[in-house]
């Protein structure tokens, strides 16, 4: 593993709140923005991922049927997410996956169009389409390591048909040698990066940007500021005495700043970003804010990129919908259609007493905004 500078091992003292002040919206109770995606009785449906193809309307989700490991599903919807077809046919290895799948769109320096799936714990593998999704290849290694909730994120850069892409690990598998794969004690989670330039199909060695056992940083969720000048990963913090994170990077995530702990506002699981057409930003994870009255639900913060640059709260947050666990729910799909409809889909505990399934919730601003309006 590269020897990480001691500026990424520093951690920012900046005091931020453990809860937060800024407007609450509900949406629990509006059943008609919900969708329901997949739901067997008696089966867990969990920790789905999604990608919006360039038709603006056609969507895949994948998810395991299980928590965090299990045989993958995949669905498409073509409106947008208002309705969803069967589970579709998927290659034989699909069925051995160990871990919560992702799905991206990636495109190489030839124009030609790919989604890769890839599916965590040892080694990493991955899947590719080349026909948006109708067809794909047996998962195969993408290189020697290993890694949890790979990839998290997979952020396009400047340069055509070159991706980096974010995996953390806990010390279960990421080292080739067996004997090594174990969770030391203190816990150390390392936050990796690897590199793409051939449009996805081949992955770098792996880079380690921060390591801590004091903070752990897992879960990357990236977005590119307006301007297209930094980007932005903001991480789970998996001690649960942290509130979450966010690293930055001007120069195409060669480097990244040191971590430093976002307000109570945006603490949560598996941050996943989208603009919405007046250049606000909305972020949807799971709800693990120290001091939250919607702790463990669905949620969405609405703000600005540089709200997160400036550790400020934002405009408002929404609980999407109630899950009757404690937490386990909300590693969420996000998607934003031309018309500025955010489609998020997930999976919680929507029935009590339930194994938790794949729902969908829509909404826009404008709503949202109307529905902030101080009552008068």
């Amino acid at each position: 593993m590269p020897t990480l500078p001691l500026l990424l091992l520093a951690l920012a003292a900046d005091p931020q709140p453990k809860g937060y002040s800024l407007p609450l919206i509900d949406l629990t109770d509006q059943r008609y923005r919900q969708v329901v995606v997949d739901h067997e009785p008696k089966q867990y449906l969990g920790h789905p991922t999604t990608v919006l193809l360039e038709d603006g309307k056609t969507i895949l989700a994948v998810y395991p049927k299980g928590h965090g490991k299990g045989a993958i599903i995949l669905k498409r919807s073509s409106d947008g997410g208002k309705t969803w077809s069967d589970r579709l046919p998927t290659p034989k290895s699909w069925e051995t996956s160990l871990e919560t799948p992702t799905i991206h769109r990636v495109i190489d320096a030839k124009g030609t169009r790919r989604l890769v799936l890839f599916s965590g714990l040892y080694p990493i593998r991955s899947s590719i389409s080349e026909d948006d999704g109708k067809t794909w290849s047996e998962l195969k290694p993408i290189f020697a390591h290993g890694g949890i909730v790979a990839m998290g994120c997979v952020i396009k850069l400047t340069t055509p048909g070159h991706y980096r892409a974010m995996f953390h690990d806990d010390g279960r598998c990421f080292a080739t040698d067996p004997k090594a794969r174990k969770i030391e004690k203190p816990a150390k989670f390392t936050l990796y990066q690897t590199l793409s330039t051939d449009g996805g199909r081949t992955w770098a060695e792996p880079e380690a940007i921060t390591a801590s056992t004091e903070y752990h940083w897992c879960e990357p969720g990236a977005v590119r500021s307006p301007d297209g000048k930094q980007l932005a990963v903001l991480l789970r913090e998996n001690s649960r005495k942290h509130n979450s994170g966010v690293i930055f990077s001007t120069d195409e995530g060669k480097t990244w700043t040191e971590p430093r702990e976002v307000p109570g506002a945006l603490t949560g699981d598996r941050h996943v970003c989208g603009y919405a057409p007046d250049g606000r930003l909305v972020v949807t994870f799971r709800d693990t804010t120290l001091e939250s009255p919607t702790k463990g639900d669905w949620v969405a913060w609405v703000g600005k990129y540089d709200d997160i640059v400036g550790g400020r709260e934002g405009q408002y947050r929404v609980r999407l919908m109630d899950n009757t666990h404690a937490w386990d729910c909300a590693y969420a799909g996000l998607e934003v259609l031309p018309d500025g409809t955010f489609v998020g889909t997930t999976y919680g505990h929507w029935s009590k007493g339930q194994p938790p399934y794949i729902v969908g919730v829509r909404f826009t601003l404008a709503e949202l905004d109307e529905l902030a309006k101080p009552k008068k």
